[in-house]
């Protein structure tokens, strides 16, 4: 599954999507130039169980690292998946 990056200037959003049908997503919002804000991580039916919510965060963790940024997880789900993996706190 390849996870798609959309952006604005304010927000932004990774995505999978399968035969044509968005199954996940993870949205943010920019906070100044250092900064994104995880707001909702959300799996439809048709990709639960499947592990694309981690993949996800973990997609937006590498992206934060690759632009310098850090995280702040308002999302409860990203917020859990950063805080119990350590190898992704460095991004907090």
């Amino acid at each position: 599954m390849e996870i798609q990056h959309d952006s604005t200037e304010n927000k932004g959003e990774f995505y999978i999507q399968k035969d044509g049908e968005r199954i996940a997503e993870m949205t943010y919002s920019k906070a100044g130039e250092n900064k994104i804000i995880i707001d909702h991580t959300e799996v439809f039916d048709s990709g639960r169980g499947k592990g694309y919510g981690k993949k996800l965060v973990k997609h937006g963790v590498e992206f934060a690292r690759e632009n310098n940024l850090k995280v702040l997880p308002l999302c409860s789900f990203a917020k859990s998946v950063i805080m119990n993996n350590d190898d992704l706190k460095d991004v907090l």
